[in-house]
């Protein structure tokens, strides 16, 4: 999966639910911000695993609750 489309998933998600969203490029990472929690994102080239994609989204489920990227 692209990394452009792991942060699009995601911020759809925040969007639907009304949650702030916020992209801050770090020095070698994408900060990503959704509600309170917060994480990073490589911005190495090539494709994101599947499962590191879902390990990411799994950050989330405080603020967009249990399973949200399987909807």
């Amino acid at each position: 999966m692209k990394r452009k489309q792991v942060i699009k998933k995601l911020q759809d998600a925040a969007k639907r639910q009304g949650k702030a969203f916020s992209v801050v490029e770090l020095s070698r990472h994408t900060g990503i911000i959704v509600g309170s929690i917060r994480s990073t994102l490589s911005r190495s080239s090539g494709e994101i695993p599947e499962g590191t994609a879902r390990a990411f989204w799994n950050q989330f489920e405080s603020e967009l609750g249990k399973g949200w990227w399987r909807q």
